[in-house]
C-alpha cells in the first residue's frame, strides 16, 4: 500500500466519521441551547435537567438516523476497505 492510498483511505474514513456525527452533535447542541435558555429564564439550576433531555434527544436522533449511518459505513467498507484488504 502506498502512502497516497493510505492517506486517501484515512481521509475518506475521517470524512465518513464527520458526516455520521453531524446529526447527533447538532441535536445535542440544539437541546443544550434550549435547556440552557430554559434554565436561564426560570433560574432552575438542576443538573439532571440538562442531562436527561439531551440524552433523550441524542437517543431519538440516533434511532432515526441509524439506517443512514449503517448505509454510509457499509458503503465505505465495500467501496474502499474491502478492495484494499482483498487486493493485498
Amino acid at each position: 500500500m502506498t502512502e497516497a492510498v493510505f492517506y486517501d483511505t484515512l481521509r475518506q474514513g475521517l470524512w465518513v466519521a464527520f458526516v455520521i456525527s453531524i446529526p447527533i452533535l447538532s441535536v445535542a447542541l440544539a437541546a443544550g441551547l434550549v435547556v440552557g435558555l430554559f434554565q436561564a429564564l426560570t433560574s432552575i439550576q438542576e443538573m439532571t435537567l440538562t442531562f436527561v433531555p439531551k440524552l433523550g434527544a441524542i437517543v431519538a436522533i440516533f434511532w432515526v438516523t441509524m439506517a443512514f449511518m449503517s448505509e454510509t459505513l457499509v458503503n465505505l467498507f465495500q467501496g474502499t476497505l474491502i478492495p484494499i484488504i482483498a487486493g493485498g
